[in-house]
């Protein structure tokens, strides 16, 4: 099963306005793609390639615009990353998969029309990314909506292969229902006390 896609609340590469930033992970933690299975990496490409044809489709700001998918994971082998030292890429990198958005009209000196990102050094990576906004929930839902269609109609996948998902009922972001949970909370939110009861069942990658 391809794993999923995340909202990052903190490290966001790309503020919305100028197109936006997701994580797609793939099934299981690797250091390496290669590491994966045929399987899992078929699966998991079709999911990196639907969130990024999402995101052209439902982000306005996007229009005419383009989505570069980073790779990276350079950061987590910093030696000041915890825990601190030296370190090794098989040990400590794992791999996920940047969609980051291109905006034609993007106004940050580090993601301008036509030229290359600009990255800062690891010591300057937090007050970079602090002032970007990540995408709100209602384009992430938008998104995933779209990632699921795409998947079964595009990609011939199952739904037996996608996971089933649903709204936070604290944020509103996608999150996946995962077996046995009470609430539908993600991760980030803690738990409310009192259920809603207008919140759907669907499926997401």
């Amino acid at each position: 099963m391809p794993r999923r896609v995340h909202y990052p609340p903190s490290s966001v590469l790309v503020s919305r306005q100028d197109g936006g930033n997701l994580w797609v992970i793939p099934p299981r933690e690797v250091w390496e793609r290669s590491e994966l299975t045929p399987v899992e990496l078929m699966l998991w490409s079709f999911l990196v390639t639907a969130s990024g044809k999402a995101m052209l489709d439902v982000l306005p700001q996007l229009e005419g615009g383009c989505v570069n998918y980073f790779d990276a994971g350079n950061w987590q082998l910093h030696d000041q990353a915890e825990p601190k030292g030296p370190k090794t890429a098989k040990a400590y990198r794992k791999v996920h998969m940047h969609l980051l958005g291109r905006s034609r009209t993007a106004t940050d000196p580090s993601w301008r029309w036509g030229e290359a990102p600009k990255f800062p050094d690891f010591i300057e990576r937090r007050s970079w990314a602090a002032k970007f906004e990540r995408l709100r929930a209602e384009e992430c839902q938008a998104i995933v909506g779209t990632v699921e269609s795409l998947l079964t109609t595009h990609y011939g996948m199952h739904t037996s292969h996608i996971a089933l998902w649903s709204t936070c009922h604290a944020c509103r972001y996608p999150t996946l229902i995962e077996p046995g949970q009470a609430q539908i909370v993600c991760a980030e939110c803690p738990l409310i006390v009192e259920p809603r009861e207008d919140i759907e069942s669907q499926v997401v990658c």
